[in-house]
């Protein structure tokens, strides 16, 4: 059992693993190595920024750069300041970037390098922003992290945080595809830690080497870096994934504990001579976020030699929710299509449309009750009514238990595409497919995909007497919203099914390309 004695909210971790191991290793970051006393004195530093910019108790900062070192070092300065931390998504356009951080009203944003250039446009856009913090420095107007991190005072500013207080804002779509704001507060996190303490796959020892290689915009790669500071680990950080770097990480720095992506784990697999490669020192592969083949998981298991643990949870429940144990993992079991059984402390039912649960065997939405469900989203109340109704949060995954107990996921409520652990909204690609000129109708939907999961899909039909060609409608969309939001097939229609009040049916669409698979969801 973990105990995170003396830990009440996400600041303290810093604090307290600075008490107990000040001079041993808490991040690494290419090459370069940072002690749990030199994380809290930063994070000081970064705190006392933030209060001298005017940053206000349950204001907004925002982070704009793929993975680092200093992004820990920033949201725990953030907690300090009693801010809430907006990782912005690096991947998207600049148009939605800049509508996260003027949703989140973000009054000082740290940015890195590679994104100087977006910053500077959206910024103009940004009438809550007080300052740019350069993360490498080497800008003309904003001040370089290192030049903050340096003119500040190391002393904790020791502000009083609250349960209540919001520490995390991450950002998902909603159906229509307007980003939504999941407010995290400390009391979620805590309940997520207590319930984690009694878990396998959330247990690592201090100075054991974690591998935190998901984005930090995401839940799970934000978790990863929590659990493992808070418990004297060390978290080796990966600013993206490139397999041969991450193969070779795990023999050089002897990763014990991993969270990937099945696409990741699919990559690995698949890398040349992999079956020579040193898995000896990992004892945990914990892995979510998108549908995984049998026999992928079987193949891996037997070339990693690791313990796996399937997790299913959402950025609502900050990544709570399910767990598939290892012993699960047996095929003989029969349980490896289930995502698991609920975390202890943990309410999970599939309900009718009525709010009732359904019998076992039978298919219902997925409800959680848990401590560690949000806040609500930030400034949509009547999208939070919607989705916490009686305590439960309603997933939008559509589910069964069996007889002992295990959650079978069946389809999705909802129309949201999993691609690679990245959610992606129908109606917002649509959208962009809708401007082209050469189509006149479109809907987009999720097609098996046995690397990413699912991949996108658009069926169009075209404007009379029109030939446009996959490739240049791809080519369009991809001017106009995220890469990895477009469409990587077309298929052309004479028409699109609809219901009597004229919304396009997509189940009816994406049933002949799931025909035969039986696991649809993660």
């Amino acid at each position: 059992m973990i105990v995170f004695d003396g830990v009440e909210t996400i600041a303290d971790i810093a604090r307290v693993q600075a008490g107990l191991r000040p001079d041993q290793t808490a991040l690494w970051f290419e090459g370069a190595s940072t002690s749990f006393s030199d994380v809290d004195k930063r994070s000081n530093r970064v705190a006392n920024a933030l209060i001298a910019a005017d940053v206000q108790p349950g204001d907004r900062v925002a982070y704009l750069g793929k993975n680092m070192d200093v992004y820990y070092e920033i949201l725990l300065g953030t907690a300090k300041a009693r801010g809430a931390l907006a990782a912005i998504n690096n991947r998207l356009a600049a148009p939605e970037m800049q509508f996260i951080a003027s949703d989140a009203k973000a009054k000082v944003l740290f940015v890195a390098k590679e994104f100087y250039e977006i910053a500077g446009i959206i910024a103009e856009e940004l009438p809550d922003l007080r300052g740019i913090i350069a993360i490498d420095g080497g800008h003309d107007e904003w001040p370089s992290y290192a030049d903050v991190t340096g003119r500040f005072p190391e002393d904790d500013p020791k502000l009083e945080a609250r349960a209540d207080d919001d520490v995390i804002q991450l950002y998902t779509s909603g159906t229509t595809g307007l980003p939504k704001g999941v407010m995290l507060t400390n009391e979620n996190y805590m309940a997520f830690m207590r319930q984690c303490s009694v878990l396998e796959w959330a247990s690592y020892e201090a100075g054991e080497a974690v591998m935190n290689a998901m984005p930090l915009f995401h839940v799970a790669g934000v978790n990863v870096g929590i659990l493992s500071m808070a418990q004297g680990a060390e978290t080796v950080i990966l600013r993206e994934i490139v397999p041969m770097e991450l193969l070779k990480l795990i023999s050089e720095k002897k990763i014990a504990h991993a969270f990937w992506v099945p696409a990741v784990i699919l990559m690995l697999t698949q890398i040349p001579n992999v079956e020579d490669a040193d898995f000896s020192s990992l004892k945990q592969v914990f892995y979510g976020a998108s549908p995984i083949a049998e026999d992928l998981l079987v193949q891996a298991q037997a070339l990693m030699g690791a313990r796996f643990t399937q997790v299913y949870g959402l950025t609502e429940t900050v990544g709570g929710g399910t767990f598939l144990p290892p012993e699960a993992h047996d095929p003989a079991w029969g349980k490896l299509r289930s995502c698991g059984v609920p975390y202890p402390g943990t309410i999970i039912r599939c309900m009718d449309g009525e709010g009732n649960s359904v019998p076992t065997g039978e298919v219902g939405e997925i409800a959680i009750k848990s401590d560690f469900v949000m806040k609500g989203y930030w400034n949509r109340p009547e999208a939070t009514d919607e989705a916490i109704r009686d305590g439960f949060f309603y997933t939008g995954d559509a589910g069964y238990f069996d007889e002992d107990g295990f959650l079978f996921i069946h389809d999705r409520v909802k129309d949201m595409i999993i691609s690679g652990g990245e959610n992606i909204y129908p109606a917002e690609v649509e959208n962009a497919v809708f401007g082209h000129p050469d189509v006149a109708d479109v809907a987009v939907i999720g097609v098996p995909d046995e690397k990413w999961g699912e991949a996108v899909k658009a069926i169009i039909v075209r404007k009379p007497n029109a030939n446009p060609a996959p490739d240049a409608i791809i080519a369009w969309v991809k001017e106009r919203i995220a890469g990895y939001k477009c469409p990587k097939t077309v298929d052309f229609a004479e028409d699109l099914p609809r219901n009597p009040s004229g919304k396009i049916l997509r189940k009816d669409l994406r049933e002949k390309y799931w025909e035969g698979i039986e696991r649809r969801v993660s």
